[in-house]
């Protein structure tokens, strides 16, 4: 059994690697520019809203107080009139990318670790590179692309988006599980 604290260089150099592959997926390539749509009359729903100053945070509409409300005439009717949605507020300003992509490198080296740990649960020292590039990229896949799904099944996220960042995540399940097999510990 190989001790996480051995894998400190796979670990982060699978999660720099990643961070790179992200960046020239996300920017330089057009997968991603159909992701989010603008609401018709952007301007016009953007001051209708301002207004009520919603604070950041996730939000559902109509939302009933409780499963029993959800059953009543009144909320049927809200929902049949519409717009029914799920959204997310985030504060106003600008929008940097410093905390998400600090963030995203930090998530990256978690599903490192995890890799790591399964990989080095199930492989000695001097295992193939082929093993290696199995458990560890099977592990970084779950990390990286499974829960993506639930967005898809519970908010009705487009199934366009969900299957192409799931192969965002074989990507980087792959390149960890490179990786990995690349400096395993012989």
């Amino acid at each position: 059994m190989i001790g996480i604290v051995a894998l400190w260089l796979p670990i982060l150099l699978s999660a720099a690697i990643v961070f790179i592959a992200s960046s020239v997926i996300h920017m330089m390539t057009p997968l991603h520019k159909g992701d989010y749509a603008s609401v018709p009359d952007q301007d016009g729903v953007m001051g209708a809203l301002r207004p009520f100053a919603i604070p950041p945070g996730d939000y559902i509409m109509p939302r009933a107080g409780s499963m029993k409300d959800m059953q009543t005439p009144e909320f049927i009717e809200k929902q049949r009139q519409g717009p029914v949605l799920i959204m997310t507020v985030l504060p106003n300003g600008p929008w940097t990318m410093t905390g998400a992509l600090i963030n995203w490198f930090l998530y990256s080296v978690v599903v490192g670790v995890i890799a790591a740990y399964v990989t080095s649960r199930a492989l000695p020292v001097g295992a193939s590179y082929l093993e290696v590039f199995r458990f560890a990229g099977v592990t970084a896949f779950t990390g990286y692309s499974l829960a993506l799904w639930q967005f898809r099944i519970w908010y009705r996220r487009s199934l366009r988006t969900t299957i192409i960042s799931t192969i965002d995540g074989l990507v980087y399940a792959c390149l960890t599980a490179g990786v990995f097999g690349w400096l395993w510990p012989q």
